[in-house]
């Protein structure tokens, strides 16, 4: 799996329609339970709510959403198309809607929950989810500042030495730099020093 946005955090907004209030909430989400556990949350705080309508898309694929009582077809899935069309995943976003006494058809409806979420997402900020791997190099004590500043240029993150017969060094390096990694440090080692990748990990990065 390649990078990928989701929401840097939490985000709240509200749009007003014909005196309706549309509440928009958008929470980072990890798992289908996450997301449902947030409906529910969200549910208990606004349990005078006329609708609670919720959509969620996370980054294995997995989605869904709710009407919850408003006509099919015109608050769910235009909140999740919210998500889709920003390409953003691991999100769950729910609709609170307070009726104002006016009705606003099915093209109105559409309209004021896709602008809820939007505003609640714009509020939630992105983040790219991107793909690091975990790496460790074993070299010697004259190679080790060489090395390190090495892994600086490559732009390295959560670095971390052990010192014993060698210097073993931990680290992150961005997802497709470990060739060109090894190659270098080969070539500044003069093939002395050791390169193991081992695995990958995904960290934000705010956008």
């Amino acid at each position: 799996m390649g990078d990928y946005i989701i929401p840097a955090g939490y985000g709240e907004a509200e749009h007003v329609d014909k005196k309706s209030r549309f509440i928009g909430q958008v929470q980072h989400v990890e798992s289908e339970s996450e997301a449902m556990a947030f409906v529910e949350s969200v549910r208990r705080r606004r349990d005078d709510a006329t609708h609670n309508v919720w959509a969620y898309v996370l980054a294995n694929g997995a989605l869904r959403w709710s009407d919850d009582g408003e006509p099919g077809g015109t608050s769910g899935q235009p909140t999740l198309n919210v998500f889709r069309q920003a390409g953003v995943c691991d999100v769950c976003c729910v609709v609170t809607r307070y009726f104002g006494g006016v009705l606003l058809g099915s093209g109105g409806l559409v309209r004021a929950y896709s602008k809820a979420a939007s505003l609640a997402l714009e509020a939630a900020g992105l983040a790219r989810m991107a793909e690091w791997r975990r790496v460790r190099v074993l070299c010697s004590y004259a190679q080790y500042e060489r090395v390190r500043r090495l892994l600086g240029d490559f732009g390295a993150e959560d670095r971390e030495a052990s010192f014993g017969a060698d210097v073993e060094i931990g680290a992150l390096l961005p997802a497709g730099s470990g060739g060109s990694f090894s190659a270098r440090l080969a070539d500044l080692t003069a093939g002395g020093a050791m390169f193991e990748e081992e695995g990958s990990v995904f960290r934000p990065q705010k956008i």
